[in-house]
C-alpha cells in the first residue's frame, strides 16, 4: 500500500507546490482534484489542481513528468458532485464534466473517484430508475476508455440542506450489492472510507472481504461520535449536531484493526489522507500540520 493525501486540503497551492510538499513530507501519492473552475458548492468542492477541460495528450505528458520530477504518484483524479441532483440542468453539467475527468484519466492512465449522487428528497427505490439511466452510460463510457470509477461511500448527509436522504446513494453493502448487480462491470468499484461507517454506526471492517475486488482506492479519515451531544439531540437530529470529523488516530476508527483487515483481503493500492478536521484550524499551515500528524499516526503501517 502507498500512503498519500487528497489535494483538496491545499486549495491555495498549485499542483507543483502540492507535489513538492508531498515529496518533502514523505508521501508516495496524491489524489488530484479536478473540479471545473467556478464557485465552490461546499467546503473544498470546487478545488481544481488539474484543469481537465479539453485536456490534451501533451498536457498529460507534462503532468506525468511533473509527478515523476518529485517522485510522487497520482493515485486518482477526484471529482465529487451530485450527478443525480433533482435539478436536471445541474445534473447534466456535472455528468458532462465527469466525462471530461474520465477522458483525462485515460490519458494519464489513472482511475476516477466520485459520488453516485442522489435526489435527497426521494427513497433509494425511487432514485433507482434514474440512477440506472444516468450511470449505465457513464460506466459504459469509462469502460470504452479503460478507466475505473471508484465511488466513495459518504452519505453526504450532514445538515438540513441534505435532509432527509443525503446526496449520495452508495453508502451501505446492501446498496452496493444492488448497484454492482444492476451495473456489472469490472470498471465500477469503490473509493472506500471507513469514517463513513462510523457515522452510520456500522463496522468498517465487515464489508471488506466481500467487496475486496471492488476496492479501487481508500480514503483515510476518522470520525468521532459525540456521545454526550447524541444523548441530548438523538440520532435523528442532523448528523453534524452529534459527530466530529477528525484525522486518523483522533476518532473512533480502530486503525490497526482496519488496516490489518485491508491487508488481509489483499488490497495493495493507495490510501489517501483526507483532512476535514477543524481542530487544527482552517489556515493552510493548520491543514498542513494536520496531514503531517495523520501521516505520523499511519506511518507504522507503511514501512519505507
Amino acid at each position: 500500500m502507498q500512503l498519500g493525501f487528497v489535494t483538496a486540503i491545499l486549495p491555495e497551492l498549485s499542483l507543483e507546490e502540492v507535489l513538492r510538499f508531498a515529496r518533502d513530507e514523505g508521501f508516495g501519492c496524491i489524489e488530484v482534484m479536478c473540479w471545473p473552475f467556478g464557485k465552490a458548492e461546499r467546503r473544498f468542492a470546487g478545488v481544481t489542481h488539474l484543469d481537465v477541460t479539453g485536456f490534451t495528450k501533451a498536457q498529460a505528458e507534462d503532468t506525468l513528468s511533473l509527478a515523476q520530477k518529485y517522485g510522487v504518484a497520482i493515485s486518482a483524479l477526484g471529482y465529487y458532485p451530485n450527478p443525480l441532483d433533482p435539478d436536471a440542468a445541474h445534473s447534466k453539467r456535472v455528468v458532462a464534466h465527469l466525462r471530461q475527468v474520465i477522458l483525462a484519466a485515460e490519458k494519464l492512465g489513472l482511475n476516477v473517484n466520485t459520488f453516485v449522487g442522489r435526489d435527497w428528497t426521494k427513497s433509494v427505490d425511487d432514485n433507482w430508475p434514474r440512477f440506472l439511466k444516468v450511470w449505465r452510460p457513464i460506466i459504459a463510457f469509462a469502460e470504452d476508455h479503460g478507466v475505473k470509477i471508484g465511488i466513495e461511500n459518504c452519505p453526504m448527509l450532514f445538515t438540513r440542506h441534505e435532509w432527509p436522504g443525503g446526496t449520495n446513494l452508495a453508502t451501505t453493502p446492501v446498496i452496493w450489492r444492488r448497484m454492482f448487480s444492476d451495473i456489472p462491470s469490472k470498471n465500477f468499484g469503490l473509493n472506500y472510507d471507513p469514517s463513513h461507517f462510523i457515522l452510520q454506526r456500522m463496522d468498517p471492517v465487515s464489508p471488506l472481504r466481500e467487496f475486496r475486488d471492488k476496492l479501487f482506492h481508500l480514503h483515510a479519515k476518522d470520525m468521532r461520535i459525540l456521545h454526550d451531544r447524541l444523548n441530548e439531540v438523538g440520532i435523528f437530529a442532523h448528523p453534524k449536531e452529534w459527530h466530529q470529523q477528525r484525522i486518523p488516530g483522533f476518532g473512533d476508527v480502530d486503525w490497526p484493526h482496519f488496516l490489518g483487515a485491508v491487508m488481509e483481503v489483499g488490497y495493495d493500492g493507495p490510501v489517501c489522507i483526507e483532512v476535514e478536521d477543524d481542530t487544527f484550524g482552517q489556515t493552510l499551515a493548520g491543514r498542513q500540520r494536520a496531514v503531517k500528524v495523520a501521516r505520523n499516526v499511519l506511518a507504522p503501517f507503511f514501512p519505507r
